[in-house]
């Protein structure tokens, strides 16, 4: 698993979206994205199975399973006290060296890098009809950078500003394989998934269906709580 993530890959150049956001198209190879899903249909087993967040009482179109700290709207907890009371699995070292590795190849410093330690990471499924309303990540207490990766379906993603909702916002597409990192004066940007393209995921990439319908989107970002205990 470790020489998964150390041969070289040939990702796209990496984008400046915003102050401290960068895009890297096909940061990911194949192989390393069917591994990853491999990860995922672990993790959804349990102890705490994926599942649809409620906010406000709505729940969402997108399902969850976190790794690390269990994320419920608008808190971390040790144990999912709103799905069945289980312990989360564990954070990996892999992708805390995966995150690392991220923020070297996005332009951060180096200090930053060697002092990124993400303690969780929400992994999302989207099915084609799934959307993630516009939002800020801003439950954690470190403003450390929120490394998001993309597997399957590509998507709109649209990342806008950090005083509201509104306009100015620049919408881009997230293909399988991709890079998004966000730190610095971006790190409280309100961003969220505007739509999902069905059957745009690439053959190899773990994700597919045998009955005809569209692949999905996995999206995994890995975060610093700031948090202890």
């Amino acid at each position: 698993m470790t020489e998964l993530f150390e041969f070289p890959s040939e990702p796209g150049h990496p984008s400046a979206v915003a102050d401290g956001a960068v895009h890297v198209p096909g940061w990911l190879t194949l192989e390393q994205q069917a591994w990853i899903v491999g990860q995922f249909r672990t993790w959804t087993a349990g102890p705490v199975p994926i599942r649809a967040a409620k906010v406000r009482g709505h729940e969402m179109s997108v399902r969850t399973v976190c790794l690390g700290w269990h994320w419920q709207p608008y808190r971390y907890t040790r144990e999912a006290t709103d799905v069945n009371g289980q312990r989360v699995l564990a954070f990996p070292d892999w992708m805390v060296r995966l995150g690392r590795r991220a923020l070297r190849d996005t332009g951060f410093p180096e200090d930053q890098v060697a002092a990124y330690t993400p303690d969780t990471a929400l992994a999302n499924f989207y099915d084609e009809k799934a959307k993630m309303g516009m939002h800020q990540d801003r439950d954690e207490r470190s403003l450390a950078p929120i490394v998001s990766l993309s597997i399957g379906d590509a998507c709109t993603f649209r990342f806008g500003n950090t005083e509201s909702r509104n306009r100015p916002y620049a919408d881009l597409r997230l293909g399988s394989g991709d890079l998004f990192v966000f730190g610095g004066a971006s790190r409280l940007a309100y961003h969220g998934v505007t739509r999902v393209h069905p059957f745009t995921a690439p053959s190899g990439c773990g994700l597919g269906s045998a009955d005809g319908t569209s692949a999905g989107r996995i999206n995994i970002t890995m975060r610093m709580t700031g948090l202890e205990g």
